[in-house]
């Protein structure tokens, strides 16, 4: 291996773990969670675990600090209930702190 490929050898790794779903260079992880569309920033993970469903609960842990729940159509974020959350509604978790995205309809979050 030349140097110019050994070179470029970490600039691949590094593209190659930038996807949609996880940017390593951002620390963005995105994920589907049922009907909400999850995104976590400062979570830097070449591999994320995958959302878990028990029953109606849906379970999203990107990362060691983003503890995410839905139960009972209610959002839970590291234990904190941060209220209701509609059935197309969005979630970022942003350096720690909570938003969510109201979507009024199923129709409208096609439209996102």
């Amino acid at each position: 291996m030349d140097r110019r490929t050994f070179a470029l050898l970490p600039v691949l790794v590094a593209l190659a773990a930038c996807t949609r779903s996880n940017n390593l260079l951002l620390g963005r992880v995105e994920a589907q969670v049922g009907s909400h569309t999850i995104v976590v920033t400062d979570c830097y993970r070449t591999s994320v675990p995958p959302p878990e469903t028990s029953g109606a609960d849906l379970h999203f842990m990107p990362c060691k600090d983003a503890d995410i729940w839905i139960r009972a159509n209610v959002l839970y974020v590291n234990g904190s209930s941060y209220g209701p959350i509609g059935p197309a509604d969005g979630v970022l978790v942003d350096h720690g702190v909570v938003s969510i995205q109201r979507v009024s309809s199923p129709a409208a979050a096609t439209k996102r």
